[in-house]
């Protein structure tokens, strides 16, 4: 549970029983996120502390409450933590990741637990069977890498077109390999060696290290044809400062996608000259939708990525404040919490 930034408590409480539609998950697996890491330090923007954290796991079904018929106990298994009402305007409007109800499973029941009670609505949506192949760190990968889908779907990328991927943890290396896939020329930019020989492994074509040139901008179109700047660019930071150099290094006609959060109050600030004059496009981006989910959950099926490129050391629950911190340094991409 954080209480504030920099205060988080490992506390005892009754397990949770399942109510009708619920099902209670008894966890195996959870994984560090960028967005954790943020929230230890720094707290985020859209939640008021004390609060849990941690959303990405993967166990055994413990108990099932009145009307749950597609699971049961033993079942190996994967929630997603969120799902939407489906029955607000923007959900009727298909914009199922700006729900005005959107349930969420992190506040109430976080990720790093030993037990998780999932909600109806997220057991009727978002939950999965993981088959026998499947590893729970792999399941548990599910929820970072349906937002990267959802975004990925969002970029108007073409095949031959040059990509910048600008930020290489967990999501930005997950765009890497699906904007790859779609045939882009991805540019990966960051500052750790590590996640850097990731991205060349995952399909990135060039790679930035920023702390090695004077002006990250002009590097990256440096690289493209005419020197002209990218096709697409992303920002997987979590920067405002990486927000707009990510606007900067687009060509005329070119497409932003602004995928990381920042700090709350932050401002951007864009040239205006160059917003109108270049037709640029910028795009934020929040969290994800059933239908892409879905379609994560397929892929990683598929390994379209892979456990063993993102997850690197184990810890045990009672040490995640060192995972998290160990995750920040930059040296692995992801750690994962076992509760056996």
């Amino acid at each position: 549970m954080l209480y504030e930034p920099g205060d988080l408590r490992l506390i005892e409480c009754e397990r949770p029983k399942a109510g009708k539609g619920e099902v209670l998950i008894k966890n195996e697996v959870s994984l560090t996120c960028g967005s954790d890491v943020k929230s230890y330090i720094r707290g985020y923007a859209k939640h008021t502390p004390p609060y849990n954290i941690g959303h990405e796991c993967s166990g055994i079904v413990a108990e099932v409450g009145e009307g749950v018929t597609k699971f049961k106990v033993g079942d190996r298994v994967v929630a997603h933590n969120s799902a939407p009402c489906n029955e607000c305007y923007y959900c009727k409007k298909g914009i199922h990741c700006m729900c005005e109800n959107l349930i969420t499973n992190q506040l109430k029941n976080g990720g790093f637990s030993e037990y998780q009670l999932i909600p109806e609505i997220i057991v009727k949506q978002n939950m999965f069977r993981i088959p026998d192949d499947m590893s729970f760190k792999q399941a548990a990968l599910l929820e970072p890498f349906a937002c990267a889908v959802y975004g990925v779907s969002q970029i108007p990328v073409e095949q031959g077109d040059y990509v910048a991927v600008n930020g290489c943890g967990p999501s930005g290396l997950m765009f890497i390999r699906l904007l790859y896939l779609k045939g882009a020329r991805v540019i990966a930019c960051d500052k750790s060696k590590v996640r850097l020989e990731a991205a060349k492994k995952l399909g990135a074509y060039d790679i930035i290290n920023i702390e090695e040139v004077d002006d990250q901008v002009q590097a990256v179109k440096d690289l493209t044809p005419g020197k002209r700047g990218v096709d697409s660019a992303v920002e997987a930071a979590g920067s405002v400062k990486v927000w707009e150099m990510s606007i900067n290094m687009v060509r005329p006609g070119g497409f932003a996608l602004l995928y990381g959060g920042t700090k709350a109050g932050e401002e951007l600030t864009v040239d205006t000259k160059l917003l109108h004059y270049s037709q640029v496009t910028i795009k934020g981006l929040y969290h994800t939708t059933p239908l892409y989910v879905n379609q994560a959950f397929e892929l990683l099926k598929m390994k379209v990525i892979d456990e063993k490129d993102f997850l690197y050391n184990e810890y045990k629950l009672e040490n995640v404040k060192e995972a998290l911190m160990n995750h920040h340094e930059g040296n692995v991409i992801k750690n994962y919490i076992t509760y056996n």
